[in-house]
């Protein structure tokens, strides 16, 4: 059985952005030399995320509204969290949207469902953030 562990890195420039980051995760996969397997990609940051849909430009809009309606970010004082920082509403979008994903890895391909993409979601941005990818099989 082979292993391999990455961490790529991403730092947006706004404070919530949602990066379509497949190709990044089959470079991955690519470096792995691994055919069957599992792969396992997730946040190491908790105001960010990792999830699968689809990659449609309304469907990520909609996900900004969906979850700004659930935990708006202001005003900053209806969360206890706040004090110090004023992420409070990240670390529920991020509950919200998930930490992970992991994907079946099949004659050396990412076994994908239709439509499926990998996305990274960030809540609480403008700093670098790390991502783990994790692959294991033969």
């Amino acid at each position: 059985m082979k292993t391999y562990r990455k961490e790529l890195w991403f730092n947006t420039k706004s404070r919530r952005a949602f990066l379509n980051i497949t190709r990044e995760i089959e470079n991955c996969l690519k470096e792995s030399n691994i055919e069957e397997g599992i792969l396992l990609c997730n946040a190491m940051h908790i105001t960010s995320s990792i999830f699968i849909n689809d990659n449609e430009t309304g469907l990520l809009n909609d996900f900004e509204i969906f979850l700004e309606k659930l935990a708006p970010e202001k005003p900053y004082d209806q969360y206890q969290h706040n004090g110090y920082e004023d992420n409070a509403d990240a670390h529920l979008k991020r509950t919200i949207m998930g930490r992970e994903v992991v994907v079946a890895i099949t004659k050396g391909k990412l076994d994908f469902g239709p439509w499926e993409q990998i996305f990274y979601g960030e809540f609480d941005g403008k700093r670098n953030k790390r991502v783990l990818v994790k692959i294991i099989g033969e």
